[in-house]
């Protein structure tokens, strides 16, 4: 009998063979961060002149991250759901010893490993060039990394529901990949939008732990002073507690509406 870990790896293995012969999802893993963090440079240029007091930088780490979660494991993790489902794969797994969150698990890995090592390179590379500080709390930016993740996957799993093609992800992962970028910071930073509408965005589903992971890295989020490592805990407090209420409510959505075999 194979262990969770076993189980998780063989999946990962094969999916991950899915991924590199699907030239489509391979291009938005891969290709579609840089070319959205190429697109994002002038656009956060423009707001730091409306909004002196904008850090560039910090707006400009936290878009990269978003840009990458979204677009590498949201995107693409749907759509390799709805393609394993059509193809009955799903189905056939859960016929074997893999539990149900095995498998969504298993699928998921080489995504989530993609991300992790664009996010790595980039981060790497933004800090050489840029010049950027070590970040200021790394257990927090983890901690943001893996709620987003926690947010992404399960979002992933519910949006397949409601998709029944592959080619179909592209139009019912839009609103999702449209809210996130316009109202959790990704393209347009919370600190340049008027009071309102940025406590409105800080209670999305996505903005929460992307804010983690910009004050696990910089002290702060733009909205109040950067402080030491003791301090971000507090500052991080409340999207801590939001992001895991996220989570969880999306855990819940895609077990309960999560389809393992196509539509008749």
């Amino acid at each position: 009998m194979t262990t969770v870990t076993g189980r998780l790896l063989a999946l990962g293995r094969a999916e991950a063979a899915l991924l590199l012969r699907n030239r489509t999802a391979l291009f938005t893993a891969l290709l579609m961060p840089p070319l959205m963090l190429a697109a994002l440079r002038p656009i956060l240029d423009q707001q730091r002149a409306t909004s002196p007091g904008l850090d560039l930088h910090a707006a400009l780490v936290g878009g990269l991250a978003g840009i990458v979660l979204l677009f590498v494991v949201y995107y693409t993790l749907t759509a390799a759901y709805v393609g394993r489902r059509s193809e009955l794969v799903l189905k056939r797994l859960r016929t074997g010893e893999a539990r149900d969150g095995e498998i969504l698990l298993g699928t998921a890995v080489p995504a989530v490993v993609l991300a992790v090592l664009q996010l790595a390179v980039l981060g790497a590379a933004s800090t050489a060039l840029l010049d950027l500080p070590a970040p200021v709390n790394p257990v927090l930016l983890l901690a943001g990394l893996v709620l987003a993740l926690a947010l992404l996957i399960p979002l992933a799993a519910l949006s397949s529901a409601f998709t029944r093609t592959v080619e179909s992800a592209g139009l019912t992962t839009l609103p999702v990949l449209l809210v996130a970028q316009f109202g959790s910071g990704v393209l347009f930073p919370l600190e340049t939008m008027p009071d309102g509408l940025a406590t409105v965005c800080r209670l999305l589903p996505t903005t929460p732990a992307l804010r983690l992971i910009r004050i696990g890295w910089f002290g702060g989020d733009g909205s109040v002073p950067a402080t030491g490592f003791l301090g971000t805990w507090s500052a991080a407090a409340p999207a801590l507690l939001l992001a895991a209420a996220w989570a969880l409510v999306a855990v819940w959505a895609a077990h309960r509406w999560f389809r393992w075999e196509p539509r008749r």
